[in-house]
């Protein structure tokens, strides 16, 4: 039985408490007091009825008592009893010393770990139990510090995070009453980097979106990411595509399954059927083999550029998208999973159906819901932030300060079209982070070919005068055509110039049957 008595703060009630217990002869088993809320909490083994209704009324009528209850539990208990849960529920392994080395509390994780029962791990030393650091030299050190360090548990490597217990003393330095010990095993830090990875890799977090366009897809990626229905992610080469559907998987209810991606341009026809749908193995004693939509079972499967999926395999994908059957390459049967689709393509797939290359039942299946990145060249206000991240990832992959990028190549940055889009900018920031011997990061560094959308890549490195480059092109184009056209007459009329003009550009640029083979 346990009492919560609200009283005064005032000296000597605390023995007037138990002078009444004692007077009853009620054998005591605890008491705390909380000073801050003017509490104090008694135990005692449980007592009859008519006794109880004794001293209770007793305990009021001290001085300075205000109200006498009962209570489920002391403080100290419910912290002990939350203490051990939370312990228990901790999947890395905990072990508490006293100021001697010598074992007080381990959790199951713990015990699991040593590969021994909790009752053969309390009391024993730690050096016996943990080897590759010397846990009684650093209790007896001058500075008690916390440490992180390599340990062997059970003939394998752990790393320890070992913190020391302290105990305030008011004015006086702090008493060491012992340490608390997390040890974690290589899978298990493994699992935590990757998990951390993940995350920082693969959420909506690490995607750029500063400019209005991309913060609209962004936030409608987030709503769509919770629904079950097939994406369709549109959007020019290097746009981020594949980066999007996969935050979309790890923003959803499928995130804890695979997320598996297949290109459906890199692979030959029937190579992507087997891919993506399996093999039977039946014929030829081939081993059997499990497709991308058997191994995502409960996840997503990404098909990017499906606008390259060849008719059959688009009336298969249909099929599948009807009622989540398919059957295996060479195989009668039907297999069904629970998977979502999520397809992207930097193709036209309107026109193409318009043309009849694309499945128009396959377009309306894939195309429910659909998100539409913008080219960077329309989100400028995104060049600068991504430019400043890669130069920052990759001076730190390359062991030296990140360069400051200099306002002259920001600008330039912003106004070039970036044909390849974010892969484009990525690519040429490594290429210039890692050549850099400098402190800034300028225009001439970037080392970008000249491009227009009419014209498409120009010579990045075109000398001398207009002339010449028209010079250089006639004869090119002549030495091209002549094999073809051998007589100055044909040639001539082919180009629609007169024959002395065609005749006077070839003694020129010195093409005739000797310098060309015709």
């Amino acid at each position: 039985m346990r009492l919560e008595i609200h009283c005064a703060d005032r000296i000597g009630i605390a023995q007037e408490i138990l002078n009444i217990l004692v007077s009853y002869q009620v054998d005591l088993k605890g008491i705390e007091v909380d000073s801050i809320n003017c509490r104090m909490y008694v135990s005692f083994p449980p007592i009859e009825f008519e006794q109880f209704q004794k001293i209770m009324p007793e305990i009021r009528l001290i001085d300075g008592v205000e109200d006498v209850r009962t209570t489920a539990f002391l403080p100290s208990e419910r912290e002990h009893n939350e203490l051990y849960t939370l312990l228990s529920a901790l999947p890395d392994g905990v072990i508490s010393i006293d100021a001697k080395g010598w074992v007080r509390h381990c959790n199951d994780a713990a015990c699991k770990d040593l590969n021994h029962l909790e009752s053969e791990i309390i009391g024993s030393n730690i050096n016996n139990l943990l080897k590759g650091f010397n846990f009684t030299r650093w209790l007896e050190g001058k500075e008690v510090l916390g440490q992180t360090t390599r340990v062997e548990v059970a003939g394998e490597d752990y790393i320890a995070d070992i913190l020391p217990i302290a105990v305030p003393q008011g004015n006086e330095n702090d008493v060491l009453a012992g340490a608390v010990i997390n040890i974690k095993s290589q899978s298990r830090l493994g699992q935590q980097v990757s998990a951390f990875r993940r995350y920082g890799q693969e959420s909506f977090a690490t995607i750029h979106n500063h400019s209005t366009a991309m913060r609209r897809v962004v936030r409608e990626a987030r709503k769509m990411a919770q629904l079950e229905a097939p994406i369709l992610i549109t959007g020019e080469t290097g746009t981020g595509k594949e980066l999007l559907a996969r935050a979309c998987h790890y923003a959803s209810n499928r995130s804890l399954k695979p997320f598996i991606a297949l290109s459906c341009a890199s692979l030959p026809d029937d190579v992507a059927e087997s891919e993506l749908f399996g093999y039977a193995g039946y014929e030829d004693n081939a081993a059997p083999k499990r497709g991308v939509l058997e191994q995502a079972d409960g996840g997503t499967v990404f098909l990017d550029e499906v606008g390259e999926m060849s008719k059959q395999l688009q009336t298969k994908l249909l099929r599948f998208l009807q009622d989540g059957t398919f059957r295996k390459v060479g195989d009668e049967n039907e297999v069904k999973v629970n998977v979502r689709i999520v397809a992207a393509t930097q193709k036209d797939l309107p026109a193409m159906v318009q043309e009849g290359s694309f499945r128009e039942d396959l377009y309306y299946r894939i195309n429910v819901l659909t998100l539409e990145i913008a080219p960077l060249r329309d989100r400028k206000a995104d060049i600068g932030p991504l430019a400043e991240h890669f130069i920052q990832k990759y001076a730190q992959q390359n062991g030296h300060p990140a360069p400051k990028l200099s306002q002259e190549c920001l600008e330039f940055l912003e106004q070039y079209p970036w044909p390849g889009n974010v892969r484009q900018l990525e690519n040429s920031i490594y290429r210039a982070v890692s050549l850099l011997d400098d402190q800034e990061l300028r225009v001439e560094h970037m080392q970008l070919p000249t491009f227009t959308h009419d014209l498409g890549y120009l010579e990045s490195d075109f000398e001398g005068s207009l002339e010449q480059a028209v010079k250089r092109f006639e004869a090119t184009l002549l030495r091209k055509l002549y094999p073809a056209y051998p007589s100055s007459r044909q040639l001539a009329k082919r180009l629609g110039l007169s024959h002395t003009a065609v005749a006077n550009k070839l003694r020129e640029y010195g093409i005739n049957r000797k310098t060309v083979k015709v």
